[in-house]
């Protein structure tokens, strides 16, 4: 296998002209595609996997055994959308000027799976490849649409891994300046809906119950951790201990306002160091991104407080929250603008690089 695809002789003048993207997403357990022409988003086509359910969690084995049954209907049906005057894929796939895939973190199966497929898509059409990295992604997904921040802004990404405030600089200069220092704040809401006997995934049921109960009604632990880290294992064992000792049916009597409670809790701990990263770095544009920026409660309050303190606040679409394949086609655009390409011997990795 050749270290670098030949690109075509006019690929680095091709950022002042059409740029065509199909970038796939595979992460973990959603399989994503998405086209995207001159940084607009064409098509943002995501098969979700439900096998999981029963499980209580994403199991690595069946999560890459499924992405290989949904991606080459998954892009078919991105392409197909985006391009709907044309009757079949391989016109399709000619418009292409590049394919993206997700490079790390994430399991490695599931990256296995969409590396080795846009690697092939690739060679075979003899077009640049370019690798994203996930979290660089979910930032970017600010930039989807027509109100974008301006730079430099602040970000807070919050998913069930991951946790932290990123300045960015510009699109390809993102700088991490707070994270946790433990749990994600959705790993939080996913264990302590699994204490309350929610079913898999508990982070969004919990928003669901919050919103008819009262979120002062019980007091949990806030970590006080230095500067703009988070922590938010303390929380959890707060929750769990608090359960131990109240009666048979209490969860059942009062789930809504526990879950408003828990709920309140983690926003709280999330913007008291978005608001102290303001304070800090001066910078009153603020975003959120990840997972958990499909959250309900974190949305209002982050557009609260920024209506009190002057801020001017940036929310993602929900289907460009979680994770999806468009976050990454804005990321591949911004990088091809810079020629920043991969080779065909570039692997996947599990963990941030």
């Amino acid at each position: 296998m050749p270290d670098e695809i030949t690109l075509p002789p006019n690929h680095l003048m091709q950022a002042d002209l059409s740029t065509t993207i199909l970038a796939i997403e595979s992460s973990c357990d959603e399989t994503s595609a998405s086209v995207c022409v001159n940084g607009k988003i064409l098509s943002n086509y995501i098969a979700n996997q439900s096998v999981h359910e029963k499980y209580g969690g994403v199991v690595p084995e069946l999560a890459s055994r499924a992405h290989m049954q949904n991606i080459v209907p998954v892009v078919d049906t991105a392409l197909a959308a985006a391009f709907p005057e044309l009757n079949n894929t391989t016109d399709r796939l000619k418009q292409l000027d590049a394919i993206a895939f997700t490079q790390s973190p994430g399991l490695i199966g599931s990256l296995l799976v969409g590396t080795q497929f846009a690697k092939s898509l690739a060679l075979t059409l003899n077009k640049p490849l370019i690798a994203v990295h996930h979290m660089q992604a979910h930032v970017l997904a600010n930039l989807i649409g027509d109100d974008i921040p301006e730079f430099p802004f602040l970000c807070l990404t919050v998913s069930g891994g991951h946790t932290q405030i990123v300045l960015a600089h510009d699109p390809l200069n993102l700088e991490v300046i707070g994270e946790t220092i433990d749990d994600a704040a959705g790993e939080a809401f996913d264990k302590s809906a699994k204490l309350l006997g929610l079913p898999y995934p508990g982070g969004p049921l919990i928003d669901k119950y919050a919103k008819t109960g009262d979120p002062l009604k019980f007091k949990f632990a806030e970590p006080q951790i230095p500067e703009l880290n988070f922590s938010f294992s303390g929380l959890k064992t707060s929750v769990l201990y608090f359960l131990q000792k109240q009666e048979t049916g209490f969860i059942e009597a009062n789930l809504a306002d526990l879950c408003a409670s828990i709920q309140h809790t983690i926003i709280t701990i999330l913007l008291k160091k978005v608001k102290k990263a303001v304070q800090q770095t001066g910078i009153k544009q603020v975003c959120i991104a990840g997972g958990v920026s499909a959250n309900s409660g974190l949305r209002a309050s982050l557009q609260e407080m920024g209506q009190k303190h002057g801020w001017k606040t940036f929310i993602p679409k929900f289907e460009y929250c979680t994770d999806n394949a468009a976050m990454i086609a804005i990321t591949a655009h911004y990088k091809y603008q810079a020629a920043q390409f991969a080779s065909l011997d570039a692997n996947p990795s599990a963990r941030s690089h």
